[in-house]
C-alpha cells in the first residue's frame, strides 16, 4: 500500500484515537474475509489408500489451505515426496471444496487435480480426483464414510473408485484412536482391500504424532502393497 507522509500521519492519529474499536472491527473483517492455515510433516512411508507411494521410504509433505469466513468453502494446494514409476520424486496438487452440514452430518465435497514434477513425458501424471466424505461425531465416538472417484488415474490406471469406512474414539483431549477399511476398484490395475489402525497424539496444540499399521489383501512382492507400521509427525501453523 502506498501513501504520502500526510496520509500516514492522519492514519496514525486515527488509530491512536480509536485503537480498541478499530482492532475489533479489523478482527471481525479478517474473520469474515477468511483465513489461511498451513501444515507440514514427515513420515516413515507415504501411504495413500493403503498402499505406498514412496516405495517404503521416508517422505515429506506440506499443505496450504484458505477457507472463507463461514468455513463452508475452501481451496488449497500441497506437495508430497514420492517414488514413482514415472521417475518423479515430487507430487503436487491443487483443489477446492465445500463443507456443508446436513441432518446432523458434516459433509466434505471436493475436487483435486494432481500432477507429478519431472515425470516421463509418456507417463499419464495429471489425474483429477473427486471426494465425498460424510462424518458424524457423538461424544468421544466418530465415524466417516468416504467415496472417491477418478475418471483417469496415474500411469496406466484408468477409472477407479475407493470407498472407505472409518471409526474413531477420543480417549483423552490429546489421544485419539482410529481404524479404517476400504476397497479400491481400478480399470487396468489391481482391485484390492486395505485396512489400517493406529493412534494419534497431540504433543502440543500444533505438533501431532501418529503411529499406524497398514495392510492389504494383495500378495505380491515389493513394498507397495506390503504390510507396515508407519510413524508420522506434523506441525500446523
Amino acid at each position: 500500500m502506498r501513501g504520502t507522509l500526510t496520509t500516514a500521519t492522519a492514519l496514525a492519529i486515527a488509530c491512536l484515537a480509536g485503537a480498541p474499536e478499530a482492532a475489533a472491527q479489523g478482527t471481525a473483517a479478517l474473520a469474515e474475509a477468511g483465513r489461511w492455515s498451513f501444515v507440514v510433516g514427515a513420515g516413515t512411508d507415504n501411504r495413500s489408500k493403503g498402499i505406498s507411494k514412496s516405495g517404503g521410504e521416508a517422505f515429506g509433505w506440506g499443505h496450504a489451505e484458505w477457507e472463507n469466513g463461514s468455513g463452508r468453502f475452501y481451496a488449497g494446494s500441497g506437495f508430497q515426496t514420492i517414488k514413482s514409476a514415472s521417475g518423479a520424486h515430487l507430487e503436487g496438487e491443487i483443489g477446492a471444496g465445500l463443507r456443508p452440514e446436513f441432518a446432523g452430518f458434516d459433509l466434505d465435497l471436493n475436487i483435486t487435480h494432481k500432477f507429478q514434477v519431472d515425470a516421463a513425458s509418456t507417463f499419464d501424471d495429471n489425474p483429477w480426483e473427486m471426494t465425498a466424505d460424510v462424518k458424524r461425531s457423538i461424544g468421544p465416538a466418530s465415524g466417516r464414510l468416504r467415496l472417491q472417484y477418478s475418471p483417469d488415474g496415474m500411469g496406466g490406471t484408468e477409472a477407479w473408485t475407493w470407498i472407505e469406512a472409518r471409526a474413531g474414539w477420543e480417549f483423552t483431549r490429546r489421544l485419539q484412536g482410529t481404524a479404517a477399511i476400504g476397497r479400491r476398484e481400478q480399470d487396468n490395475n489391481l482391485d484390492y482391500v486395505a485396512w489400517n489402525a493406529g493412534l494419534t497424539y497431540a504433543l502440543t496444540n500444533a505438533l501431532e504424532g501418529q503411529l499406524r499399521y497398514y495392510a492389504t489383501d494383495v500378495d505380491v512382492p515389493g513394498e507397495q502393497y506390503g504390510d507396515r507400521w508407519v510413524a508420522r509427525l506434523s506441525i500446523a501453523f
